[in-house]
């Protein structure tokens, strides 16, 4: 039910791209334009006749903005159910006129959350409530009442008014704009909370201590993310997918945030293995390593099947490929830093899924992107080397709810290693099981890592049985495997894997320790000359 010929449109935002086309559209249209503070004076200011929303409300804007169109005389005709003749009624008797459309955005409280001066008194008042309100209410009753959220949305209503009228517009559509707004609040709603919680709260990954961070989860778990982009297809072609992007304040994202060139668009397992591919480029980063400044990891189905430090790119990339060259075949590559030419001709022969690098020769660039299938991502790294992991929350989606907890590298300190058998530990050894400890934790378990110096040999990753884990080790390694150190990223339940490691030769093994059969283990390796160090830190990866 119409109740006047004359429709009415409030436009109130903060954002004001556009919006002084789509005013002088609407009065083109007939519309009466209803507007507040800031917007009010650039559409004055672009000759739009304008009635201000204290006129309507009879009440002056108050405590500097705070409250402006929080009145019945703006929410009465919002909220009021035109196919109902008793809020027609009550709208006549209160003298409110209907409002047709309602274009709102909201101030940008994330973008405050990034400014390194703004106090919390500051951020506060970068909270809006009328915004969330006019919108929330418009939407409830988008039947009659048409709401806008975003520039982005201008084009498409005007498409819309021109062709069916702010009245006739289907219904269908009027959802499709209210879902977008409530999604819009609920977004906003979420940064709030989740900004606020990091601030007067603190989040897990700010304390050390894991008993001290488990005090610190929030209560209740929010998620805030927007589409970015629909994927080709899901793990397998019969699944459909799409790339999702965080909003709010967070650190720059290397991966979603690369520069990707060359080849088909990113599929849902590129991204997949991208990330673990970066997340042990990130791990390498965290220790200062001597004289070896290259990091080189391949990774093929979310594992890495080769990774090494080299005192040049060519030596790290030629170390990493040797642990497994069969499986690098259609794999993930990253270098942390900018890939040079020579590199680029070592890589040449290789079939490589996706090649990652802060950066790149330009020669080595173009001779990269003569294969078309071949995708390059620039990572936007700051000085372009690869920045060390930190600790992280991570969520992890389970039937009925989320898994969350911490992450982050494997420390090293003798509070926590011990050397369980007579043999001295080299410092050159003490180098290999960090390096090896920290591609074990990036390995889906059971896991266990053989280690030359400062290159994988051998991986055997995702084992149901952690013998097996070692023989696939063994196996890939080779020869290589004499003298090598073996990492696990859990205890040893029985002796049958020293067994199998003094087999191949392995001099030096680290493992948590814990299992009730300790001794006989140890007892295994002192028998068969291997020396054996104890982590006390678990390094599942499920």
């Amino acid at each position: 039910m119409n109740m006047q010929v004359k429709p009415r449109a409030l436009l109130s935002v903060f954002d004001k791209s556009g919006i002084d086309a789509l005013a002088h559209f609407l009065v083109s249209q007939g519309f009466e334009i209803l507007s507040t503070g800031g917007t009010a004076k650039l559409l004055r200011n672009s000759g739009i006749d304008v009635v201000d929303v204290s006129e309507v409300t009879g009440h002056p804007e108050c405590f500097e903005g705070r409250v402006k169109t929080l009145h019945p005389a703006i929410h009465a005709p919002l909220l009021a159910r035109y196919h109902l003749a008793q809020d027609v009624q009550t709208l006549e008797q209160l003298s409110y006129l209907p409002i047709h459309l309602v274009v709102v955005n909201l101030y940008d409280f994330v973008q405050a959350t990034k400014s390194e001066t703004i106090d919390e008194k500051g951020l506060l008042e970068m909270i809006d409530i009328g915004g969330p309100t006019l919108i929330r209410a418009s939407a409830k009753n988008h039947q009659h009442v048409l709401t806008l959220t975003s520039p982005n949305q201008y084009s498409s209503a005007i498409e819309h008014i021109q062709k069916c009228g702010i009245y006739d517009i289907p219904i269908e559509t009027r959802r499709n704009y209210a879902l977008e707004a409530f999604q819009h609040t609920a977004d906003y709603d979420i940064q709030i909370a989740n900004t606020l919680h990091q601030r007067w709260v603190g989040l897990p990954e700010d304390f050390d201590d894991a008993n001290e961070q488990a005090q610190f989860f929030p209560r209740y778990h929010f998620h805030s993310t927007h589409h970015f982009e629909q994927l080709r297809y899901g793990e397998n072609a019969h699944q459909s997918a799409a790339l999702y992007l965080r909003s709010g304040p967070h650190e720059k994202a290397l991966l979603t945030g690369a520069l990707v060139e060359g080849g088909k668009a990113m599929s849902y397992n590129n991204y997949a293995d991208a990330d673990a591919c970066l997340r042990l480029s990130r791990s390498l980063a965290t220790y200062s390593w001597s004289d070896t400044p290259h990091s080189c990891v391949i990774v093929k189905h979310n594992n890495p099947c080769g990774a090494a430090l080299g005192k040049t790119q060519l030596e790290a990339y030629q170390s990493a490929l040797a642990s497994d060259p069969e499986s690098a075949f259609g794999s993930i590559i990253c270098f942390n830093q900018p890939l040079e030419f020579s590199t680029a001709e070592a890589l040449t022969p290789l079939f490589i899924e996706v090649l990652m690098a802060p950066g790149w020769d330009s020669n080595a660039k173009s001779l990269l992107m003569k294969k078309s299938n071949r995708r390059l991502l620039t990572l936007d790294c700051e000085n372009e080397i690869i920045p060390p992991l930190g600790r992280k929350t991570i969520h992890k989606p389970i039937d009925g709810g989320w898994l969350v907890q911490t992450e982050e590298p494997p420390t090293f300190s003798s509070e926590y290693h011990c050397v369980v058998t007579n043999e001295e530990i080299s410092t050159s050894e003490k180098e290999s099981m960090i390096f090896g400890s920290l591609v074990c934790e990036q390995v889906k378990s059971n896991a266990i890592i053989l280690v030359q110096g400062l290159a994988t040999v051998g991986i055997g990753p995702g084992q149901t049985s952690r013998v097996e884990a070692v023989r696939i080790a063994a196996r890939r390694a080779g020869e290589r495997a004499k003298n090598s150190i073996l990492v696990s990223d859990a205890f040893f339940p029985f002796k049958d894997g020293i067994e199998q490691a003094g087999d191949v030769g392995v001099k030096l093994v680290i493992q948590p320790g814990g299992s009730i059969r300790d001794q006989e283990v140890i007892d295994e390796a002192r028998h068969r000359g291997i020396s054996m160090v104890f982590t006390n830190r678990r390094l599942f990866r499920h």
